[in-house]
C-alpha cells in the first residue's frame, strides 16, 4: 500500500537537501578563538551540554605538560594555542608559544624567544591569551613582544617589540604587572596596547604584514592591563580602550577619538573586561568600584548612568572586581567582588541586591573566579580550582552543581587556604573545557555523552 504524505519525491528531496544541512549546522561545534571567546563576550552558545556534573568528576580526555603562565588557551580549527615560561637566570627566561592537537593534546609545534621580566610583579609567565585569525595566530608576551605566527607551522611571519620599537616605558608597566593585553583582530588590523612614545599607547598593525596603520593616545599615563573590545553604538563601531584614568572610544579603522570618560583605577588594575549589554557599558575595578555608561543611540557618545562612590577594597558600595568579569543578564549584574563575595546588583542603579561567599568559599583578598554564560546559566571556575554551575536569579544565590577542575599552582601573593590559586581564563569549545595551571593543560568533556 502506498501512503500519501502530501509531499512529492522532489519536495522530499529538497527538504532533505535544505533542512538537514541546517540542522547539522545548528548542532555544529563552536571554537573559542580569543580571550573570553568570540567577540570577547564571555558567552558560550553551544547546546548538548550537561545539566549537572557527574559524581566522579568530569571525564578527562587528555592532559599535556606545560610550564608557568597565566595565559588562557584559545581553540580554533582543531588546535589549541597557549603560552608558557621557563626561568633561566632570574629575572630572565624563555617564553614559548605552543600549538596542540585539539583531540589528543599532542604538541604540534612550539616557538620560543628570550624575555626579561625585570621589575615585574608576578613574574611567573605570560598573561595574554593568544588570538587566532584563520591561518595566523597572534601572541603577546609579558615583556612587550608581539608575534604573528603561522597557525599550522609556528613560523614567524612578523614581530614587534614594544620597548625596542616604540620606546614603551617599563616604569609605566601597569604598576609592574607586565604587558597583559591580548591583541585584537578587526578586519585587516591587529590592535594592540603598546604604551609607546609619540602617541603610541594604542597601535594598529596590518594583520598580514605588520605594518603600522595608525596610533593614538599618549604615554603620559600608565598602560594598564585591560583588553580592548569593539562595540556598535551610535551608528558606528567603536574601539573601547580602558586605561588607568579614563575610558576612550576610538574609530577602529582610523584611530580617531570619538569620546573620553574619566574613570579612576587604582594600582593600574584595569583587569575586568568591559561588559556591553544593549546601550549600556559596564566597568569595575578592585579599588574604585563600578561605573555604568549609557551609550548614545544616535551618535558616538557616552554618559555616566551611575558610578560607585567607594575607593576602598574593603568598604565596597557595589562591585570591586579583581580578575573576574561580571555578567549582565536582564536587569541584573552578577560578579565577584574584592574579597570573593559573589554579588548581584541592579543594572539600572548599581544597588546591591544580595551577596554570598558560597561561590569562592573563602573571604580573602583577591579571591575570584572566571564567569562564562551558557544559555540561562553561568559556568564559573573559581580560583580554588573548582567549576560551578550557577543559576542567576535576583532572589538569591542558586548553585546547581560543583566539581573539581584543576589544581591551583600559582603564587597568590597573600595567604590563602590552599596556598595557591588558579587565575587563568578557561576556553569552552566543542563541548569541552580547556584549562591550564603551571604544570599542565587539561581537556575535560562537558558534553551530555561525556565524549
Amino acid at each position: 500500500m502506498v501512503r500519501f504524505t502530501g509531499r512529492t519525491p522532489l519536495a522530499a528531496w529538497l527538504l532533505a537537501v535544505v533542512v538537514v544541512p541546517l540542522l547539522t549546522a545548528a548542532a555544529s561545534a563552536e571554537d573559542w578563538p580569543e580571550f573570553r571567546g568570540k567577540g570577547r563576550l564571555g558567552v558560550w552558545t553551544e547546546t548538548g551540554i550537561l545539566d549537572t556534573f557527574p559524581a566522579g568528576g568530569l571525564p578527562v580526555l587528555w592532559r599535556t605538560p606545560v610550564k608557568n603562565g597565566f595565559t588562557g588557551p584559545a581553540v580554533a580549527a582543531g588546535r589549541v594555542y597557549l603560552m608558557d615560561f621557563e626561568e633561566t637566570q632570574k629575572p630572565k627566561g624563555t617564553e614559548r608559544a605552543i600549538a596542540l592537537d585539539e583531540k589528543t593534546g599532542a604538541v604540534l609545534w612550539t616557538q620560543s624567544w628570550t624575555v626579561d621580566y625585570r621589575g615585574m610583579s608576578y613574574g611567573y609567565g605570560p598573561r595574554a591569551t593568544p588570538t587566532v585569525d584563520g591561518d595566523r595566530v597572534y601572541f603577546a608576551g609579558a615583556d612587550g613582544k608581539l608575534f604573528c605566527l603561522d597557525a599550522k607551522t609556528g613560523a614567524v611571519l612578523w614581530q614587534k617589540d614594544y620597548v625596542a620599537d616604540y620606546g614603551a616605558d617599563r616604569s609605566k608597566w601597569a604598576f609592574d604587572w607586565g604587558f597583559s593585553s591580548a591583541p585584537l583582530v578587526d578586519g585587516n588590523r591587529v590592535i594592540a596596547l603598546v604604551g609607546g612614545r609619540e602617541n603610541a599607547k594604542v597601535v594598529a598593525f596590518d594583520r598580514v604584514t605588520g605594518k603600522e596603520l595608525w596610533r593614538n593616545l599618549g604615554q603620559d599615563t600608565e598602560l594598564g592591563v585591560a583588553q580592548p573590545i569593539i562595540v556598535t553604538a551610535g551608528g558606528v563601531r567603536q574601539l573601547i580602550i580602558w586605561y588607568p584614568g579614563a575610558v576612550v572610544s576610538l574609530n577602529p579603522a582610523t584611530g580617531i577619538q570619538y569620546w573620553e570618560q574619566p574613570y579612576k583605577a587604582g594600582a593600574s588594575m584595569t583587569v575586568a573586561t568591559p561588559v556591553v549589554q544593549g546601550p549600556y557599558l559596564f566597568f569595575t575595578n578592585f579599588y574604585d568600584g563600578p561605573m555604568m555608561l549609557e551609550l548614545d543611540a544616535k551618535k558616538p557618545s557616552a554618559s555616566v548612568l551611575w558610578k560607585g562612590k567607594s575607593d576602598s577594597e574593603i568598604s565596597t558600595d557595589g562591585l570591586h572586581s579583581t580578575v573576574s568579569t561580571p555578567a549582565i543578564i536582564g536587569d541584573f549584574i552578577y560578579g565577584i567582588c574584592s574579597y570573593g563575595q559573589f554579588r548581584c546588583l541592579s543594572a539600572k542603579t548599581g544597588e546591591r541586591v544580595w551577596e554570598t561567599q558560597a561561590l569562592t568559599k573563602e573571604r580573602a583578598r583577591w579571591a575570584s573566579g572566571i564567569i562564562v554564560r551558557n544559555g540561562d546559566r553561568l559556568f564559573v571556575n573559581n580560583d580554588r580550582g573548582e567549576l560551578i554551575i550557577v543559576k542567576p536569579a535576583s532572589e538569591g544565590y542558586q548553585e546547581v552543581s560543583r566539581t573539581p577542575l584543576i589544581k591551583p599552582t600559582s603564587n597568590p601573593g597573600n595567604r590563602r587556604q590552599l596556598g595557591a590559586v588558579n587565575w587563568t581564563q578557561p576556553a569552552y569549545a566543542n563541548k569541552h573545557v580547556y584549562v591550564r595551571n603551571d604544570e599542565e593543560i587539561v581537556c575535560l568533556s562537558l558534553a551530555t555523552d561525556g565524549k
